[in-house]
């Protein structure tokens, strides 16, 4: 299936590109895209934990499945005051 993936902010520096696709296996999740995309793209390999993620506008966990056309947007961590 084929899904669209939206870098914003920081991670789209990391990633280069402010959008992509990628062709996942039927039944993927949020965390299989996710890690699917460290081992893609050296430059998200240090990161522990997940950005934040949304599933079609809607915010979602990693074991959210996708489906064929999602759009996951990807928002890194926020810090400042």
């Amino acid at each position: 299936m084929k899904v669209r993936i939206l870098f914003f902010a920081r991670l789209r520096e990391l990633a280069g590109c402010e959008a992509m696709e990628m062709e996942l296996p039927e039944g993927s999740t949020i965390g299989d895209l996710w890690h699917d995309l460290q081992q893609r793209l050296d430059a998200l390999a240090g990161f522990r934990t997940p950005p934040l993620m949304a599933l079609d506008e809607q915010y979602a966990g990693v074991d959210t499945e996708l489906t064929e056309g999602s759009e996951i947007a990807l928002f890194p961590p926020v810090s400042g005051g």
